[in-house]
């Protein structure tokens, strides 16, 4: 894992396996790294990207608090193929500038253990050339990273299929901004149950 470590370290990027496709995976911290995911995906900058995390420690590490209302109520969800975009203390290199970021915990064991070992996420957006269909096949990663300094995380062939659901929650409720793979009317439930019993002073405005 310290080859890896040092590689991100560097600037450097992994290829990734995610729920459906291989993402790009570079230290969100590191704007070395960052500016590296745009160059591969030839990538309009100023569009931020999306994170990856093990859990609750690696939020705080982005700047998220691991305590707000969204974050308990998603932890009910996840790991899922659930994005949801989340205010951060200071903007980063993948917030693109921004106060938020969109981050998830992935229903994909194998890459949470890649993330647990690591010690923090990882920029997760899908691996190829923006307008490009999803890379599912490690040797398409692999090409896709050719003269970059990359390692691919060799998931095997992945099932391919809908990115992750995208949510946000403003003071009117939450709004899911991309219909993906994980059900949205499995959260209402929770949401509104909250609203209804808890405090909701710490939600975001996103």
């Amino acid at each position: 894992m310290a080859p890896l470590r040092a590689l991100l370290a560097r600037g450097g990027v992994l290829a990734i396996p995610t729920e459906s496709s291989y993402g790009l995976g570079a230290d969100p911290r590191n704007l070395a790294g960052v500016e590296a995911v745009y160059r591969i995906k030839e990538r309009e900058a100023g569009k931020a990207l999306p994170v990856v995390v093990s859990g609750r420690g690696q939020l705080a590490d982005l700047g998220v608090g691991p305590d707000l209302y969204i974050v308990n109520r998603l932890f009910e969800h996840w790991p899922a193929p659930l994005t949801a975009v989340l205010p951060i203390a200071r903007p980063l290199p993948a917030s693109a500038g921004a106060a938020n970021l969109a981050v998830r915990v992935p229903d994909h064991e194998g890459l949470r253990g890649l993330l647990a070992e690591l010690g923090h996420g990882l920029t997760a957006t899908s691996a190829n050339r923006s307008g490009e269909a999803p890379i599912l096949d490690p040797a398409e990663a692999a090409a896709l990273l050719g003269g970059t300094e990359a390692v691919v995380v060799d998931g095997g062939i992945l099932p391919g299929g809908p990115p992750s659901t995208l949510v946000a929650i403003e003071e009117d409720g939450l709004v899911v901004l991309r219909t993906g793979s994980y059900p949205s009317e499995r959260l209402w439930e929770t949401f509104a149950r909250s609203s209804k019993g808890e405090s909701r002073n710490d939600a975001p405005k996103v």
